[in-house]
């Protein structure tokens, strides 16, 4: 039964890579690749470079006021 499941295994690409690699319980580094791409992914995340872009919002109040005491 296990030989069926290590069969039908997806295979997804290493968001590092793009290497296409097997997503199941074979892989410890999943969904990497290898411990590489997966040290280098936390590195990105470490250096901040993975940024979530924000839209500009309107000043509050507070801010107003503090630039006009300036």
């Amino acid at each position: 039964m296990s030989r069926d499941r290590n069969l039908s295994a997806r295979i997804v690409r290493c968001p590092c890579c793009g290497k296409g690699v097997r997503y199941d319980h074979t892989n410890p580094f999943r969904p990497f690749c290898s411990q590489r791409c997966k040290t280098m992914d936390v590195a990105a995340w470490a250096e901040e470079s993975y940024r979530i872009p924000a839209k500009e919002s309107a000043p509050s109040d507070y801010e107003t006021e503090e630039r006009e005491s300036d």
